[in-house]
């Protein structure tokens, strides 16, 4: 039977500290990374050597979310708050102080803006302006990760407290709580097709959840150490994780199986945690980020 073959193309240099996050850009090809330097940089997947500076922060940067509605990305300071940058001019056009909580994810459900804060707040503003519309707590430990589907109309939401709750999207009604985890929740997505949410965390643990009625379906020893990232990929078939164990896996969706081990040994793979994993506009290009101050691309090859 045929192997997936993965190769790493490209490796992206110049950031002073760890690498905590990457979003999407406007065009395909370009992504933006941040992270315990501040700095905010332009790539495109084909050229490694030319990114850019957007922006450089005060203090480190968990999360960046580019917004289309607004063509701005959206940029959080920790402990000083949210810069809303113009794509073309890098222009501030707006900005909301959070001054007492490092923020760690950012969503967009269309009509306004989610922010996930370490004192266990979700903030809510609309997109244009950062004009706050509302305040919601419901634990005292860190909300770290959001996760919102537009035909369920629902966000969910990981916390420190090994749970996740989802709320409704509009109305900000919370719907249910799960028992989710042995710890903290530090990434969760939902499957395009709305039947799965997937969580996971730092018990290491890939779990799959019903969206009917939020039951447990599966749940698989994923990674040695926590799982800081997950992502579907664009034809929903694939998933990534990238953990605290220094490796990238591969699965295949329904059934969940893995597939593939992304390594150092085997792939000349990033050296300490890997914070975040991206997709980008195909199953066969993936793109990480690690302690190690590097960006990574990854070319996967699947078998016919």
């Amino acid at each position: 039977m045929a192997k997936i073959q993965v190769e790493r193309t490209e490796t992206f240099t110049g950031h002073k500290d760890c690498v905590y996050t990457l979003a999407k850009g406007r065009r395909p090809g370009e992504f933006f990374s941040s992270g315990g330097d501040g700095m905010v940089v332009a790539w495109t997947e084909d050229q490694p050597d030319l990114g850019k500076l957007f922006a450089k922060m005060e203090q480190s940067v968990y999360a960046i979310r580019y917004l289309p509605e607004v063509q701005s990305l959206l940029v959080a300071q920790n402990y000083e708050g949210l810069f809303l940058i113009d794509l073309t001019t890098r222009d501030v056009k707006a900005q909301a102080p959070i001054k007492n909580s490092p923020v760690f994810d950012l969503l967009s459900d269309g009509s306004k803006i989610w922010v996930a804060c370490g004192d266990g707040t979700l903030l809510l503003f609309e997109p244009e302006q950062l004009q706050p519309k509302g305040v919601m707590r419901y634990s005292e430990k860190s909300a770290r990760c959001l996760a919102y589907h537009p035909l369920l109309q629902q966000v969910a939401v990981g916390y420190s407290d090994h749970l996740v709750r989802v709320f409704d999207a509009q109305s900000g009604k919370l719907l249910h709580t799960l028992q989710a985890h042995e710890n903290s929740v530090f990434t969760l997505q939902y499957s395009p097709d709305s039947k799965w949410l997937y969580t996971a965390g730092r018990d290491a643990r890939l779990k799959v959840w019903f969206t009917t009625d939020y039951q447990l379906a599966e749940s698989v020893n994923a990674h040695l150490f926590a799982i800081n990232s997950l992502q579907i990929s664009p034809s929903g078939k694939y998933m990534a994780t990238g953990s605290m164990d220094k490796s990238i896996k591969l699965w295949e969706l329904e059934p969940l199986k893995l597939i593939k081990v992304i390594d150092r040994a085997r792939h000349a793979g990033h050296g300490t945690s890997v914070n975040k994993v991206l997709w980008g506009n195909s199953d066969e290009v993936l793109i990480s980020c690690s302690d190690d101050r590097t960006i990574s691309q990854w070319s996967i090859q699947y078998p016919e």
